[in-house]
């Protein structure tokens, strides 16, 4: 009985050990209306085994093509959104189409949003990272934009998508 109690905690020991997985990292935006609009959602960022997956679902957009970029700097204080700067833009590479040359690193494209106001977008790269010293990778401290309207893909430098209705600060969680 004394072996099996032994036994018992081990195994417990080895399942809770092995469910802690200390190569996992997350980052949140919460997106914050701007310019009188009523956009709310969060923007999560988890890093795994080298790979950043990137997920937003925002609500209280009007329906069709709304453009989400990576923006410089993680200050949203501004009613416009522009206190969050220009596109993150580390490589100093064109404006584009997300994983198509040339693009930079801020580029994620168009949330497609339906009748009911909602949308999502998810997106997966080695390019980004969270909370590492690579400022050319470390999307944490950065903000996550919420245009009104579609990114065109080639307009410079930012794709055309006019006025800033959402913004998020990206924060280490």
């Amino acid at each position: 009985m004394k072996n099996l109690k032994k036994l018992g905690i081990l195994v417990f020991a080895i399942s809770f050990f092995a469910s802690c997985n200390t190569d996992e990292k997350k980052a949140v935006a919460n997106i914050e209306a701007k310019s009188g609009s009523n956009v709310s959602g969060t923007v999560t960022f988890i890093q795994k085994d080298g790979m950043v997956t990137m997920n937003a679902e925002l609500s209280g957009l009007s329906e069709g093509n709304h453009a989400i970029h990576i923006h410089a700097v993680g200050d949203c204080s501004a009613e416009d959104g522009k206190s969050a700067g220009g596109h993150w833009n580390p490589t100093n590479k064109n404006h584009g189409k997300w994983m198509q040359e040339p693009f930079h690193i801020g580029d994620i494209g168009n949330l497609v949003v339906g009748a009911e106001g909602t949308g999502t977008i998810e997106r997966t790269t080695n390019l980004w990272s969270v909370g590492d010293r690579d400022n050319a990778k470390n999307v944490v401290g950065h903000a996550i934009i919420i245009h009104k309207g579609p990114d065109d893909f080639s307009s410079q430098p930012s794709g055309a998508a006019g006025p800033r209705i959402g913004c998020g600060e990206i924060v280490r969680k």
